[in-house]
């Protein structure tokens, strides 16, 4: 967990547990070539009572000759405005305050109490409201954001013990006592009933529990970032991931042409890695604090498996996961929330004079649409850019209007017999509903005579031609 040279805040609340091991590593600092300093958060949740454990905080910290940090926060407040729980609350804003230390360069790492005996009322707690891996995993002895806890191993009794033989105080928290908490119900009656009605080591075998599930939790976590970095991709706003790799992510059978049928025991067998996928692409998107549940991840894997084109489930957090034909994509919600977007409406009207060129700026789709009169019968065709459109300029009359897609619109394109729904034809080429919002036509009178990736067949510029216009498009 250390390392010599490194700056090691002890968090110290005053209680037991801290006072405790606030003592064995000033006891050991010499040993590991550690410099320590006592961390301190004021919750302010309990008035004087709080104000005298930072002052009994404070005296440790001058009693060993060691830099104090102090943060303060009124929790109640927060926890009033955020709508959590207080304990949620003040453990949130206690971390926050650590990770300011530690990305401010004042310590390298921060200690942190916890016991064995905390370890077993998590895991505990876990179960009982209903968990998984992750869940009984229960508290990691290191974290990435720079938190160790050296006792995870050692029973609170022990700590009591060793501070008597030192005749050192403590100061004791009246709330830990109140039975209307469950962690304390837990502390008080539950673990006393276990270990002494089912089994003296109860508390070591919920600790041994964690341990190992915590293993298996760290290989899962990393076969899913390996699938998810290589089968997911960006996809427009988002991150996309073919439906059929989210549900059977195994390289292996995707390097094999010859796999293409999914069988309901593949997919069984890979449903834990794909759930963990689902979890890690909703976290990139996802807003800090919110909870993705077992019922969100299932309901992102039945879209993988028998969603319709277009469908959208929105997540907690902000999150959409939309099915995007064969794809889902997961990304960040519209700033407005779940209200429905207002569709994306243009009209611009296009006058032609002589060989200008005209351009128009769509700000609603931020691209330039080029309109540019050319002779065509001098036109060297390979000159002509890949992706411009011809028109023949004397089959049009009067001024165009460039506006976007609309219910109803119908076209015969170049190649095709008849016409045709514009949206069928879209369908066709796979265009997604969301990348058509705000599809550019051109029309002529009453007629579409050019839309986004299409050209009218009467319209489009023939060896007849004299005069054409070429239309491209490029972003604004």
């Amino acid at each position: 967990m250390l390392r010599a040279g490194e700056r090691v805040g002890i968090a110290v609340s005053g209680g037991v547990d801290s006072v405790a091991l606030l003592r064995l590593m000033v006891e050991l600092r010499e040993e590991l070539g550690i410099v320590l300093s006592v961390v301190h958060f004021n919750h302010k949740l309990r008035g004087k009572a709080s104000d005298k454990d930072e002052a009994f905080v404070a005296g440790l910290a001058e009693k060993f000759g060691l830099t104090l940090h102090v943060g303060r926060g009124d929790v109640g407040k927060k926890a009033k405005q955020e709508k959590r729980n207080l304990e949620d609350a003040a453990r949130r804003a206690r971390y926050a305050f650590f990770k300011r230390l530690t990305d401010g360069g004042l310590a390298d790492c921060v200690a942190t109490a916890h016991t064995a005996d905390d370890q077993a009322e998590t895991v505990l707690a876990h179960i009982l409201r209903g968990t998984g891996l992750a869940g009984l995993a229960g508290i990691h002895p290191v974290t990435k954001d720079g938190i160790v806890r050296p006792l995870l191993g050692v029973r609170r009794g022990e700590l009591r013990k060793y501070l008597r033989g030192k005749k050192q105080a403590w100061r004791e928290d009246a709330t830990n006592q109140d039975d209307s908490r469950q962690r304390a119900r837990m502390r008080k009656k539950l673990l006393p009933l276990l270990e002494k009605e089912f089994n003296p080591q109860a508390v070591e075998h919920l600790g041994a529990l964690a341990e190992l599930t915590r293993k298996d939790e760290a290989l899962l976590s990393a076969l899913a970032e390996a699938g998810c970095g290589t089968l997911a991709e960006e996809r427009g706003a988002g991150k996309g991931i073919e439906a059929r790799k989210l549900l059977l992510p195994d390289l292996n059978v995707f390097l094999n042409a010859e796999s293409t049928e999914l069988s309901e025991k593949k997919k069984q067998e890979s449903r834990a890695l794909s759930a963990r996928m689902v979890r890690l692409l909703v976290n990139e998107c996802k807003e800090t604090g919110s909870e993705t549940a077992a019922v969100h991840v299932d309901a992102v894997l039945r879209l993988a498996e028998s969603g319709e084109n277009g469908k959208v489930l929105q997540l907690p957090g902000g999150v959409d996961v939309r099915r995007d034909d064969d794809w889902l994509v997961f990304l960040r919600r519209d700033a407005r929330g779940a209200k429905k977007k207002a569709p994306v409406e243009f009209e611009y009207t296009v006058t032609l004079l002589g060989d200008a060129e005209v351009n128009v700026a769509v700000k609603e789709i931020s691209c330039v649409i080029r309109f540019r009169s050319i002779d065509w019968h001098n036109a060297q065709r390979e000159t002509i850019k890949k992706g411009w459109a011809a028109l023949d300029r004397d089959k049009l009359q009067g001024a165009l209007r460039l506006r976007n897609l609309r219910p109803g619109d119908r076209m015969r394109p170049t190649g095709h017999s008849g016409t045709h729904k514009l949206k069928r034809l879209l369908n066709e080429k796979r265009i997604s509903r969301w990348e058509r919002e705000g599809w550019p036509v051109l029309e002529n009178g009453k007629t579409i005579v050019w839309a986004r990736g299409f050209v009218v067949a009467e319209f489009a510029a023939t060896r007849e031609t004299r005069k054409a216009i070429l239309v491209s498009e490029e972003k604004a």
